[in-house]
């Protein structure tokens, strides 16, 4: 079980470190017993790193004073501050240096309109401007064969002129450069010769796949974010140092996995979803553990609401997201994120409905009930006006919390809507909930899940207040809540491995006369993961390399990904790649071509680190009493059909394995609050998680 302070480690520590847009959550795990300790402190957005070490020290010096810090033996660090760089617009002033007569391809994209019947929708601004993209004569064909050579001088020539201008960072990007990156290393020398003080990224080393706009597009991103997550990764390590501790920092992946820090600083576009990967890592590592391989993840935190399915046991990954409007060709897991949080603010439109979000009260000035503004109403003042949330205090009491703010924020907008306060508090959670539902189904039910044959684990700090209204909108029946849900992301950073993930596009179809040429690709990716495996310091018995190709019907415009069993590659595998690929389209278009011409389009691996992971502690269940982990007893308003009733709270650290719990009622801990609603029952299972079910 979790605990805050008071204990006492001898053991070597693993650290995990989850910076968020409103609290900044802390995991450290004894490596011995598995004992868990967690801490939460609200973010600094300003500097985010001050939160990072400032909350690591607060958890050292609780458990046994700050010269520990030396026993950290591990420690990770999922961070959103590539994303915010990104959707704060506060990037690197970025040149593009591309082929002759791409130069306005960034504007130009895929000529999509983003609202089809939206004729003033407007497209996001390029991240470089128009006077800073320079454009080269070369040219290659598709088979990389030079049909213009590229001219060296004019080459130095541009690189010149970008070291006299006000710049940070350079994005290279040519037509062919993933078949061929020769003329793309011409101009990466000369930048390194002329201008080393410039950020470089080359689209052969950030992406090295076709779909030139795509590709142009996460080069970029990658440029125009490279010189902030450097900078804070930089200050980050030398205040880790600081503090005594002797590990380095591993820095969390969209992906899930973790690299180095040095690998992170040039390769930052792959840090977008760095934070929510690694709830979904956790998660899945105790579905494995509690035997439950299909999972909806609900992890709902201050600002946003992420969701991801996880079936048998697998999570999708996806190689092409959206953020913010700018196309990002990296692997990423597969979430769907939605603005709902604690932090959403509640207001109403001009035909008089009530909404909630996507703006939010973040975490300055916060929801009104923190005392530092008065004017909005947010998902978190609803839940205090419930009082499904503590309405004294947080964070174990270092929070505390204003509830007549925040009566005083929701009462007005029941007199904006001429309801009761009360009523218009439970709107909000029903509004908002219908919101969280809407993604979900995104992630279910329009690909084929019906989310009655899934578990819903809750996490994030509001993720098991609101999981019980969630589940029963979606007839989920049942609901995990892990120990420590509040800090789930941190957590999961103890439980992931070294991963990264390698691609190369060769066109070529799928029959046993082109067998040199696949055989070549996966050669080729093989190598490339050795070569990682040795610079990472991972030994052989640690190491895992997964293949897999896209692959599509000739004239497709999309692929479909098809996992190889191997590195050996054979006539019997080439058959086996063309029947699970026919498996896979019939299973997502109810069809497939006979005969008809396959393709191999991308090959990929993903080359994973196995590192020596935080043990998770098991407890023998019998049943138990829960009275004597009874807190208080509050009223507690669960809507028009129950009103309010006198609930009693449990503190979840002292609820033992075996108890049994019927709703309604309330379970506290430092991280999260439980809600479990009239006509359910929880029983916490041998792992601490709390299992909510209806009553039968």
């Amino acid at each position: 079980m979790s605990t805050e302070t008071g204990s006492v480690t001898t053991h070597p520590l693993r650290v995990g470190v989850d910076a968020g847009g409103t609290f900044t959550d802390i995991c450290a795990i004894d490596a011995v017993t598995g004992e868990l300790f967690t801490h939460k402190l609200s973010s600094t957005p300003a500097d985010p790193s001050q939160a990072v070490v400032d909350g690591v020290a607060e958890l050292l010096e609780s458990l046994a004073g700050s010269s520990w810090a030396d026993q950290v033996e591990f420690f990770a660090h999922g961070s959103t501050v590539a994303t915010n760089a990104l959707l704060e617009r506060k990037g690197a002033r970025t040149a593009l240096v591309t082929t002759e007569g791409f130069r306005d391809l960034l504007e130009i994209a895929r000529q999509r309109r983003p609202s089809l019947y939206d004729n003033r929708a407007a497209k996001p601004e390029p991240l470089v401007q128009r006077r800073h993209r320079f454009e080269v004569a070369e040219r290659l064909d598709y088979h990389g064969n030079a049909l213009r050579e590229l001219d060296e001088s004019e080459v130095r020539a541009v690189v010149r002129e970008l070291a006299g201008r006000d710049l940070e960072a350079v994005a290279v990007c040519f037509l062919y450069s993933y078949v061929n990156p020769k003329n793309e290393k011409v101009v990466t020398d000369a930048l390194a010769e002329l201008a080393p003080h410039l950020f470089v990224s080359a689209s052969h080393e950030v992406v090295p796949e076709f779909r030139e706009y795509e590709r142009m597009s996460t080069t970029v991103l990658n440029s125009y974010v490279g010189p902030v997550v450097s900078k804070y990764l930089s200050k980050l390590r030398d205040k880790v140092r600081a503090l005594g501790v002797p590990a380095d920092v591993h820095i969390t992946q969209s992906n899930g996995g973790i690299i180095s820090l040095d690998t992170a600083r040039s390769q930052p576009a792959r840090m977008m979803l760095s934070g929510p990967s690694t709830g979904l890592v956790a998660a899945t590592h105790i579905g494995t553990l509690i035997d439950e391989p299909n999972m909806i993840t609900f992890d709902m935190g201050g600002t946003s609401t992420d969701a991801a399915l996880i079936h048998q046991g697998r999570v999708t990954l996806a190689q092409d997201s959206d953020v913010d409007g700018y196309p990002l060709r990296t692997p990423m897991l597969d979430i769907t994120t939605v603005g709902a949080g604690g932090g959403s603010i509640a207001w109403v439109d001009s035909g008089g409905a009530l909404k909630v979000g996507p703006r939010s009260v973040g975490a300055d000035p916060g929801p009104a009930c923190y005392g530092r503004q008065a004017e909005f109403a947010s998902v978190t003042d609803a839940n205090v006006v419930l009082q499904t949330q503590n309405p004294r205090h947080l964070l174990g009491g270092r929070l505390p919390i204003d509830a007549e703010a925040s009566h005083a924020a929701v009462g007005r907008l029941a007199e904006q809507l001429g309801l009761g306060t009360e009523y218009v508090a439970d709107g909000i959670i029903r509004v908002v909930t219908a919101n969280m539902a809407k993604a979900i189904r995104v992630i279910s039910v329009q690909r084929g899940h019906d989310p009655r044959d899934y578990a819903l684990t809750a996490f994030g700090g509001a993720g098991p207040l609101h999981a019980a209204r969630l589940a029963r909108e979606l007839s989920i029946p049942k609901i995990i809540v892990p120990p420590a849900p509040g800090v789930m992301c941190a957590y999961g950073l103890m439980v992931t491995d070294l991963r990264t993930d390698l691609s190369l596009t060769k066109i070529v179809d799928v029959a046993r006369e082109n067998l040199g040429d696949i055989q070549a690709a996966v050669a080729y990716l093989a190598a490339e993961a050795e070569g990682w495996f040795r610079a990472e310091k991972i030994s052989d018995p640690d190491r895992e390399l997964r293949l897999t190709i896209d692959m599509r019907y000739f004239g497709q415009n999309y692929e479909l990904a098809v996992e190889l069993d191997s590195t050996t590659v054979d006539a019997d595998a080439i058959n086996a790649l063309i029947g699970k690929f026919e498996a896979a389209h019939k299973a997502l278009y109810g069809y497939t071509v006979p005969d008809a011409k396959i393709q191999a389009v991308t090959f990929r691996s993903s080359a994973v680190g196995k590192v020596v992971q935080a043990k998770t502690a098991r407890t023998d269940q019998s049943a138990s009493d829960p009275e004597p982990a009874r807190a208080e007893s509050r009223q507690v308003y669960f809507g028009a059909e129950y009103g309010r009733i006198d609930s009693p709270v449990y503190d979840r650290g002292r609820l033992t394995a075996g108890t049994h719990i019927e709703g309604p009622s309330i379970i506290e801990q430092m991280d999260s609050t439980t809600v479990v609603l009239p006509g359910q029952q929880a029983t916490i299972d041998a792992y601490a998680n709390i299992v909510i079910e209806e009553l039968q």
